[in-house]
Formats: C-alpha cells, sequence, structure tokens
C-alpha cells in the first residue's frame, strides 16, 4: 500500500501555539537565506566535470555513510548497496534501500531524505518496497536533464559557497579546473594534513616521500617537513582555502621545546621504533604547529577530534575508510587545550574552531573556554548530534556561557550533495524554534532573534570562515 509524503509547512517548530508563530515568522526571514558551508565532503570533480549523476543510487545511497551504516546494522551487505562493488545492479541496490526504509524513521536521515525526495524531485509518495521502482525511474530521469546537474543544483539552492576538504597530497586538479572553467560558483578546498601528520595513518612514510616529491623539502627532516607544510598551506590558500581541518583521534595539544620536537619527529618518522604513545604526543604538537601556522598565514583552523576511526576491522579491511564504522568517544578539552591555548589562545590572529562528538563536554569544558579565550569558536553539533534534538541540547547547554556570537552559525559536513539543502533547513528551524522560546519567555526582544536568526543561519559562518 502506498502512503502519502507529505512535508508539514511547521514542521520541527515549538508545539506551543503562540511559541510557533513567533518560530514562524523568525523562519520566514531566514528560509531562503544563501548557504554558506564551509566544511564538508562533496566531491569537487562534480563541479569541475558537471556531469550528470548516473542514477537514484549513485547520487542519493553511495555517498551518505549515514544511509549505509544503518543498513549494515540489520544485515545488508555493502556489496549488495553497490559499496565499493561496481558489478551491483543500482536497481536492486534501491530496492533494498527501499525495501528497509522504515529503519529510519525518527531518525535525522529520514527528515533529510523526505525533504529530498519530495522538495528536490517532488514525489508524493512516500518510499517503500511498493514505491522503489517508481522511486528510481523517477529520480534517474531527472538526474539525466540539465536541471539536476551538479552546478544547476548548486545555484538552484542558493549556495554561496562550499568548501570541500583535501589532503596536502591532492594536486587540486578539479578546482583548478574549476576555475578555469569560467563558472561563477565558489567551490573551495580545505587544507587536512591528517596523511602526513598521524603516524598511525596507513603509509605514513610514503605519504611523508610523497610530500617530500611535491614541495622539494626533505620531510624526513623535521625543519624541512614543517616547511613543506607551509608550502602546501600556500598552495590551498592559493586555490582558495581559508580553513585547515584536524581529525584526531583526541583534542591533545603540546609544547614541546624545539629539540624535543625534532627528536619526536625523528621517532615517528622513523618507522618501527615508535609507540601508539609517541603517535599522539606527536599529533598533539602538530596540532600546536599547525596553530602557529594559522597565525603566520591566517587559515582558520578546525578540529575535529573525538571519533574513533574504522572501529571494524574487517569493514576497515575490505572497503577502506569513511564507510560508517567510527564511533564517538569520551573527549576532554580543558587540560587538553591547554599547551596550545597557552601559546595562541589570546592571540587576535588565530581563529580556532572546535567541534565534539562528546556532548558531556558542552556546558562543562567548551562553552567556558568559548566564553574565555578570543581565538576560540565553537563549532556547532556535529555528525552524530546533527539532528533535531543534538542541535537543541547544544543550544541549551553553551549559550548561557558562551552566548551565540562565540559560535560560527551552521555547516553541514556531508558527502552527500542534496543533504545540503534540507540540512540547512533543519538547522534553521531548530535555532528559529529555540529563539521563539526566549522570546515568548521575555528573555529577548523579537527584532533581537531576528537578527540572531540571520546570524546564525548565514552571517556567522561568512565571519568565522573568512568568508
Amino acid at each position: 500500500m502506498t502512503r502519502p509524503l507529505t512535508l508539514h509547512p511547521d514542521r520541527l517548530l515549538p508545539a506551543d501555539p503562540d511559541t510557533r508563530a513567533i518560530a514562524r515568522a523568525l523562519y520566514r526571514e531566514v528560509a531562503s537565506l544563501p548557504i554558506i558551508s564551509p566544511h564538508g565532503h562533496t566531491d569537487p570533480e562534480w563541479f569541475a566535470t558537471d556531469a550528470p549523476f548516473g542514477n537514484a543510487a549513485e547520487l542519493l545511497l553511495h555517498p551518505d555513510h549515514y544511509v549505509f551504516r544503518m543498513l549494515y546494522s540489520q544485515g545488508v551487505s555493502l556489496d549488495a548497496l553497490g559499496i565499493g562493488n561496481p558489478e551491483a545492479d543500482p536497481r536492486e541496490s534501491w530496492r533494498l534501500f527501499a525495501s528497509r526504509y522504515h529503519l529510519f524513521r525518527g531518525t535525522p536521515s529520514r527528515m533529510w531524505l523526505d525533504w529530498v525526495f519530495s522538495a528536490a524531485f517532488g514525489l508524493e509518495v512516500q518510499l517503500s518496497a511498493e514505491t522503489s521502482d517508481r522511486y528510481y525511474d523517477h529520480i534517474t530521469a531527472a538526474l539525466a536533464t540539465d536541471a539536476f546537474r551538479p552546478r544547476a543544483l548548486f545555484e538552484r539552492y542558493n549556495i554561496e559557497v562550499i568548501a570541500t576538504t583535501e589532503s596536502p597530497l591532492d594536486d587540486l586538479r578539479h578546482h583548478k579546473a574549476i576555475r578555469q572553467s569560467g563558472w561563477r560558483g565558489r567551490v573551495i578546498t580545505a587544507y587536512r594534513p591528517d596523511p602526513v601528520v598521524d603516524p598511525e595513518f596507513e603509509g605514513f612514510r610514503d605519504n611523508l616521500r610523497t610530500l617530500s616529491d611535491m614541495t622539494g623539502e626533505d620531510c624526513f627532516a623535521w625543519q624541512g617537513y614543517l616547511a613543506a607544510h607551509r608550502k602546501r598551506r600556500a598552495f590551498f590558500a592559493s586555490m582558495g582555502a581559508t580553513s585547515t581541518d584536524h581529525g584526531h583521534p583526541s583534542s591533545l595539544t603540546a609544547d614541546l621545546s624545539p629539540g624535543e620536537a625534532e627528536a619526536l619527529f625523528r621517532k615517528v618518522s622513523a618507522g618501527d621504533a615508535a609507540t601508539p604513545g609517541d603517535a599522539e604526543l606527536f599529533r598533539a604538537q602538530m596540532l600546536t604547529e599547525m596553530a602557529g601556522m594559522s597565525v603566520e598565514d591566517g587559515l582558520v583552523m578546525q578540529i575535529h577530534p573525538g571519533s574513533f576511526r574504522n572501529h571494524n576491522p574487517w569493514l576497515f579491511a575490505h572497503y577502506g575508510r569513511d564507510k560508517g564504522a567510527d564511533i564517538p568517544m569520551r573527549t576532554g578539552y580543558v587540560k587538553e587545550l591547554r599547551p596550545l591555548l597557552a601559546r595562541y589562545g589570546n592571540d587576535p590572529r588565530l581563529s580556532l574552531i572546535v567541534f565534539t562528538l562528546d556532548e558531556t563536554s558542552y556546558a562543562r569544558e567548551l562553552a567556558p573556554l568559548a566564553g574565555h579565550y578570543p581565538a576560540l569558536k565553537l563549532g556547532p553539533a556535529w555528525w552524530f548530534h546533527d539532528s533535531p534534538e543534538g542541535m537543541r541540547r547544544f543550544r541549551e547547554q553553551v549559550t548561557e556561557t558562551a552566548g551565540f556570537y562565540n559560535g560560527v552559525g551552521f555547516n553541514d559536513d556531508t558527502r552527500a550533495f542534496l543533504s545540503i539543502p534540507a540540512r540547512h533547513d533543519v538547522a534553521r528551524r531548530i535555532d528559529c524554534g529555540f529563539l521563539a522560546r526566549l522570546v515568548a519567555e521575555n528573555r529577548m526582544e523579537e527584532w533581537e532573534a531576528a537578527e540572531l536568526a540571520a546570524d546564525l543561519s548565514c552571517h556567522l559562518a561568512k565571519k568565522a570562515y573568512k568568508l
């Protein structure tokens, strides 16, 4: 039996009628503001070639680890979904997804996908086993039209800028092609040095050799290694980058003496002699080194810590990174960030944005830190907490201490292109609901809430990421 697919105009707004009316008025003013996507993982090749997406599975299933993570947890093989398996029939993969769409009830993925199905593709019935082929044919046919090419979608959803994320070992050829094409869409990169900063990253020594070849520096010597980073950062900045990004297991920082840092680098770059403790200390030292480089070159620094990457060894061995087996961990910030902040936290030239997957740190550690240090800002509710309840918990726990303006608005941090407008719509609705409650409780004037709604939707991200 098919059931209707509807997007209620007041979805996610407060239940109380008076508060909902305030939220509705606030949302109306920000709903069509430009989308600022200052940190994400969309593929720059999409915008470089502007080639049409092949089919529904290629666009909406394969890049979205939120989706195939849930399906894998219910016993569906990634091979059958076409993840890392080009031999899989995309229609059959879509049927597997459609027949299990009920698994996503109550999840943010369900909200984002329903928005895409209804608002982007005009579908009016829910996805299910019965409607699977109808969905697949309708979406795939739409993707063959010019209106659904990557650049057209970028413009349709009023995206002002997207930052992708690349390794120092990337030659940024797709970003060069975008520039040379004459297209006016703004797609920039961000510097993600994990493969040449983390001694436990697979192929670390080979990556150092490649970095040496790319920069002409000896990346097995401490000063040459640092010089290579400065060269690559400058190149990324020349290609539009305004930020760096660091996905370390923890937020630990260190401030070793030059001699200690050099000795540690010799140990971790030599290979087998380094211990896990050495690797953690080196990552900690490199966060402080990168903060110093940001003071020099002005790139905004982001730290995304606290994920146990590739927790499932079998999955990692068979399918590689970023396949949904990353798990949040307890993460501290007060002691861990102190070496970096003691060195650079009072320097107005540093802009440091810190994220967390550990919600217990919001009110206890992160809000007080951001409410004090001039260099430090808080990233929004991230990854597992990029959800209505996660966003509400974030606002409730950090606002009283850090306020709104020690945050950076919203960013979507996604690989799934069409989830970008869907996620921003959710964030704007949740923020308008939160602000409406403050107005209804006579804690804020409505005109102040209107200014804040626009800042949270758009302006804070532009300012924080120097866009």
